[in-house]
């Protein structure tokens, strides 16, 4: 099991109201504080939002500001992710060979940069300042599972979320500037991954591979976490439905079958180390729902023939 943590971190924090360093200053001892509460949880993860520590700067200025990593910054989060034992995304507007970035660093349970993803669709203001676009879809190997990553105007662009898709990420970190409204559960359901986000203000979420959302944060707790269980793997009913059964009748409890009837599909988790989802799948002689939707598409081609 994985805990996962998010922080609605800079709410509090309205326009400028000093100089950018000043602004910078003030961001980051909230994002401390907050990162300091999470860990209250031991959260195997935590992400904060979007370009946190020049929140309430204009574009032009939060990009003047912008330094190569590693900075104080990460070094006072890999402190914290050392000390904790936990991996903590990092976003913030960095430096790099003479370029500016809209990134997310990945801080491993060591304190060290492991990863470090670009934002592909900054938006037109991000450019105009001088921004410039990440290439594609980062999938990153952590001891707890694959994940990706997409930072805010990249939620609106598919490309994306189809190379997360087909590299069967178990988790999507979504550190944003706006909450996304439908389509968080959307991009979750498309990927059957867990999806984070992490906003600048209230309303950030943990939604499950289903398109539920699991919790979500308001001002009275800027902090959420969630323990979440990345041994499962998401079946349509189709042809797997009659194998259910059979399945509890030799597993019981330590598989989960977790059924969301509208959309005609499941989750299939593992509760023990004795066997894992897939190895469940196989031994049932199941499809996954996007090998399914794939079968029935190459049927449809022969049939047009």
């Amino acid at each position: 099991m994985v805990k996962i943590a998010c922080l609605a971190s800079i709410s509090t924090i309205g326009a400028n109201t000093g100089s950018p360093r000043e602004v910078v200053e003030k961001n980051l001892r909230r994002a401390f504080n907050l990162v300091k509460e999470a860990v209250l949880d031991k959260p195997d993860v935590i992400c904060l939002p979007e370009v946190f520590p020049t929140f309430g700067l204009s574009l032009k200025e939060a990009v003047e500001v912008a330094e190569p990593i590693p900075n104080t910054i990460t070094e006072t989060m890999g402190k914290i992710a050392k000390e904790h034992k936990t991996y903590i995304i990092c976003p913030m507007f960095i430096e790099e060979g003479g370029k500016i970035y809209n990134s997310a660093i990945l801080i491993d349970r060591k304190g060290d940069i492991v990863d470090v993803y670009y934002k592909v669709h900054p938006t037109i203001g991000e450019i105009e300042v001088g921004v410039t676009p990440g290439r594609g879809a980062k999938v990153i190997e952590t001891d707890f599972g694959k994940i990706g990553i997409a930072i805010c105007f990249d939620l609106n662009f598919n490309d994306l979320f189809e190379e997360y898709r087909k590299s069967r990420v178990k988790v999507i970190f979504f550190p944003s500037a706006y909450p996304g409204g439908f389509q968080v559960p959307m991009r979750a359901y498309q990927c059957a991954c867990y999806f984070v986000t992490s906003i600048l203000e209230e309303g950030s979420m943990i939604v499950d591979p289903l398109g539920r959302i699991l919790t979500k944060s308001s001002t009275y707790n800027p902090v959420i976490s969630k323990r979440v269980n990345l041994d499962y793997e998401v079946l349509h009913l189709d042809y797997n439905f009659e194998k259910m059964k059979k399945i509890k009748e030799k597993y019981g409890p330590k598989i989960e079958l977790n059924v969301s009837r509208p959309e005609g599909v499941f989750m299939l988790m593992s509760h023990t180390e004795e066997v894992s989802a897939m190895d469940v799948i196989k031994e049932f002689n199941m499809e996954l729902r996007d090998e399914y939707f794939k079968r029935s598409s190459s049927k449809r081609i022969k049939a047009l023939k």
